[in-house]
């Protein structure tokens, strides 16, 4: 096994905030999430850092116990040197990439894209996922789009379930934010599941733009998830948000148990 300086972080501080999201994640939910693969036994990773704004740590103080209280071996660390070390990377099912902006090196992005390709399932939300190397067309296209603006910052916005068969989506209703309201550049090459409708109150020439907020797609034999919900921890407060992000997660970290889907869906 090929050496590495990353320290895998076992242990994680309940804060008040983060146990009342864990009560969140355990009690909230629809029958419909029940179609969806179980956690227990999967390995996952967490890797997390970049901008501090976007709340990275806190996240993992409200992830890490409630895929441990499902079962899964789940792993965390600061540090992108995990994705150069091959042979850890063949046993993930699952990476959860909360990163915002920084950047990465050639070897960490190629040992993450080759991971995914060959079948370990990716997810993140907001920043985290969606906008973490700005410089790395690769890892955008793994990605499937890229956060390019937030018009009149945090705001009101509402979310629009769009395909209510997805299992990730199955069962919930339309719900409002009150956050950032991501403008990205988005990959035709993806399922959408949630939008949301720009207005003319803060960039007039978006009035009337419908912007997928939630997607998923496949890259190689891996699965991708990501949602554009999620500023900071407490946007994790809205119930719907929580719960798109938990079946998101246990969705793509099946890759390697479940056969790909077809998820193309030609917009044009």
């Amino acid at each position: 096994m090929k050496l590495f300086k990353t320290k895998l972080i076992n242990s994680v501080e309940m804060k008040p905030f983060a146990l009342t999201l864990l009560i969140l994640f355990v009690n909230y939910g629809c029958s419909d999430a029940g179609t969806l693969p179980e956690l227990k036994g999967r390995k996952i990773l967490i890797v997390f850092g970049g901008w501090e704004g976007h709340e990275p740590a806190a996240y993992v103080d409200i992830l890490l116990p409630w895929l441990r209280a499902e079962g899964a071996v789940a792993d965390t660390t600061r540090s992108l040197d995990i994705y150069t070390d091959d042979t850890y990377m063949k046993s993930v099912d699952l990476v959860i990439h909360i990163f915002t902006m920084a950047e990465i090196s050639n070897e960490q992005e190629k040992g993450l894209l080759d991971a995914v390709r060959n079948g370990t399932g990716l997810a993140g939300w907001h920043g985290g996922l969606a906008d973490s190397f700005r410089n790395n067309p690769a890892y955008q296209y793994m990605v499937g789009g890229q956060w390019v603006a937030h018009p009149g910052g945090v705001i009101e916005y509402r979310v629009k379930i769009t395909d209510q068969e997805d299992p990730i989506t199955k069962g919930l209703a339309d719900f409002n934010m009150h956050s950032e309201q991501y403008y990205m550049h988005v990959d035709p090459n993806v399922r959408v599941l949630a939008t949301t409708a720009f207005t003319a109150d803060h960039d007039y020439w978006t009035d009337g733009c419908t912007m997928p907020v939630v997607w998923k797609k496949m890259f190689g034999k891996g699965r991708v998830f990501y949602s554009s919900l999620g500023h900071v921890a407490a946007d994790m407060k809205v119930p719907e948000a929580l719960e798109i992000l938990k079946r998101g997660i246990r969705w793509s970290a099946a890759s390697k148990y479940e056969p790909p889907e077809k998820l193309v869906t030609p917009a044009y």
